[in-house]
């Protein structure tokens, strides 16, 4: 049975290249990461508080939302279409401090009363 994991990516553009990067990431990469079947929603932040003792150096992060029964394989996929170049990417995202995470889901989302989405 398939479950609910949720893939973060921390991520900066290279120097000087700032709106390419973002251009590229919501413009393109989000989309071609939802075309991959088992994936189910993406969303991307940027860091506000990069000056916070412990802040992470990455200043971007995108989570995607995956519903699976086998997130290896589906991040293994994700891999193999970026590397064989199937899936885009700009000489704008730097892979110098990339770093990724899963998290597996363990309780549903919870909703301030009435607040539900």
């Amino acid at each position: 049975m398939a479950k609910d994991f949720a893939y973060v990516v921390l991520s900066n553009p290279v120097p000087g290249r700032e709106d390419e990067y973002n251009d590229w990431y919501t413009g393109r990469h989000l989309a071609d990461v939802m075309a991959v079947p088992g994936f189910v929603s993406a969303q991307r932040f940027r860091l506000s508080d990069a000056e916070a003792e412990g802040a992470p150096q990455q200043r971007y992060m995108a989570i995607y939302n995956m519903r699976t029964d086998d997130p290896a394989a589906l991040l293994a996929k994700l891999e193999h279409l970026v590397e064989s170049g199937q899936m885009v990417m700009t000489e704008a995202f730097s892979f110098d401090d990339l770093a990724t995470h899963l998290y597996e889901t363990i309780t549903p989302v919870v909703y301030a009363e009435g607040k539900a989405a």
